[in-house]
């Protein structure tokens, strides 16, 4: 009878266990998993630091609000230090985890150019929002690829167009010398193009300065700017490149008024240290500003960080960068609730199935307003030929001690910009040897 009893309750305990393996297995399978690459360490960190919180932030967010459509979020960060190898190290890692990979968000264009040669064949997509290959807006060549909101080219092309606006009109640029101070790197690179396309258009002279990673050696470059004295100067700057080209201008007596940042080139830590020196001093908008007063921001500060469970300091909650990271996680996101339309409401989503999201993406205004997002974002919508789905910035301005936008909306101009990209896209199938994606895969 003892016996009997035993052996009841061994069959009974490995029930338990089956059941128990059957619902570890379900939970698991009831988990979307997001790599987050940072850079939380070394030159780029200022900038790196704040972006990142803002990203997990939402994440924890989502998860807060019961996940996406129940399915619960994971994480887990992996530093890069901002170096293309280490990026590389940490997708290879990543890209299995859990219920595998959902999407990159690489925050760096050396790594999105390497990870743009590997994400097809694993079947993941990648965000490079704001960043990365202007080219890779053509999702009929890059279909793995989302440069969503906006693309070098982009910024480039508004930026000229604003200096044309202050000047009374893009034919008054005809003889004005506009200096593009940039990184010299794939990232600072990617604007070239695109000015000296517009420089050709309308007469201007386009004077070409790299500055040495990380940008704390620029003496050379003012001296430069010194001399020829420009109208303008374009910034392609990130993380103490941009502090040390601020106060350089600063010391050379270079009108910060005349300076205009990329939107890396538009944050807090680029300007807080210079104050009111710095002020003046105007960037693109990446479509957010600074934005403590958004209703996203408030919802993060009262289901995060009021319960203790915030990424970093309350005070940075609703600064540009951390906006920018927030807005990051959110399309990350949203596309996965637009694959789950399709594929399965409440189910996880392969990678594969996140990229179809990503592709069509339908945020409308009403949709932004009721993620929080009222004046914070327009509305944005792909395709499978645009990967990008908006393509439009403004202008915000240093005051001495916060960002204020001091332009209305500007949109790119697509007659020069889709030919470009397309000239590029079309070169770049070339090269690997390609072929254009027919309209039955775009329905894939």
């Amino acid at each position: 009878m003892k016996l009997k009893s035993l052996a009841s309750a061994a069959v009974l305990a490995a029930a338990g266990l089956a059941g128990l393996a059957t619902s570890t297995a379900f939970a698991q399978a009831k988990e979307q998993f997001f790599p987050v690459l940072v850079y939380r360490t070394g030159a780029y960190a200022p900038n790196g630091i704040p972006f990142a919180n803002g990203y997990v932030d939402y994440l924890k967010l989502v998860n807060a609000n019961g996940g996406i459509n129940g399915v619960k979020v994971t994480f887990e960060e992996c530093e890069t230090g901002y170096a293309t190898d280490k990026g590389v190290e940490c997708y290879e890692r990543l890209k299995g985890k859990g219920t595998g990979a959902t999407v990159f968000q690489p925050l760096s264009t050396g790594i999105t150019f390497a990870l743009t040669e590997k994400a097809p064949g694993d079947k993941i997509p990648l965000i490079t929002s704001g960043y990365g290959r202007s080219e890779s807006a053509d999702g009929g060549v890059f279909k793995w690829n989302f440069p969503l909101v906006g693309t070098y080219w982009v910024a480039a092309d508004i930026l000229v167009q604003h200096v044309g606006k202050k000047e009374g009109g893009l034919d008054k640029l005809k003889g004005k010398k506009i200096a593009l101070v940039y990184h010299d790197s794939p990232y600072g690179k990617e604007p070239i193009p695109l000015l000296q396309e517009r420089a050709k258009m309308h007469g201007f002279d386009l004077q070409l300065l790299p500055v040495t990673h990380p940008g704390v050696e620029q003496k050379a470059t003012w001296l430069q700017i010194r001399q020829s004295r420009p109208d303008y100067v374009f910034l392609w700057g990130w993380g103490v490149m941009n502090s040390t080209a601020v106060k350089e201008a600063v010391a050379t007596g270079y009108p910060r008024e005349k300076m205009y940042g990329v939107w890396w080139a538009g944050a807090e830590p680029d300007v807080k240290d210079v104050g009111d020196a710095a002020k003046g001093y105007n960037a693109l908008a990446l479509q957010h500003g600074a934005e403590p007063n958004s209703k996203i921001v408030k919802e993060v500060l009262d289901k995060v960080h009021a319960k203790g469970q915030g990424t970093g300091p309350k005070e940075e909650v609703g600064q540009v960068l951390y906006m920018r990271g927030l807005s990051a996680a959110m399309l990350a996101v949203e596309g996965v609730k637009r694959a789950q339309e399709r594929f399965g409401k409440g189910k996880v989503m392969t990678g594969e199935q996140a990229r179809w999201g990503y592709e069509n993406l339908a945020l409308d205004q009403k949709k932004l307003d009721s993620l929080g997002f009222a004046g914070v974002m327009r509305p944005v919508s792909t395709s499978c030929v645009d990967h990008m789905g908006a393509a439009w910035a403004r202008i915000h301005t240093w005051d001495g001690s916060k960002w204020n936008f001091t332009s209305d909306w500007y949109q790119a101009d697509e007659s020069i910009l889709k030919p470009m990209v397309k000239a590029a896209a079309d070169k770049y199938a070339g090269e690997k040897k390609l072929t254009r994606r027919t309209p039955e895969d775009c329905q894939s």
